[in-house]
């Protein structure tokens, strides 16, 4: 797991350094809305898989 968390963090870094080198925009919301949005999709894969173990 940490591994993946690593891999993602230093693949978002590369992109970010590329997309400020070549002067596009950032392929990513604001700050806080896109951690907030990535946080809300986790929540709700999370309550899906808990709400579905109670349908079994």
């Amino acid at each position: 797991m940490m591994k993946e968390i690593i891999l993602s963090l230093l693949t978002g870094m590369v992109v970010g350094f590329l997309f400020t080198l070549f002067r596009l925009p950032i392929p990513a919301p604001p700050a806080l809305a896109g951690i907030s949005g990535i946080v809300g999709v986790y929540l709700g894969m999370k309550v899906f898989q808990w709400i579905s173990i109670l349908w079994k």
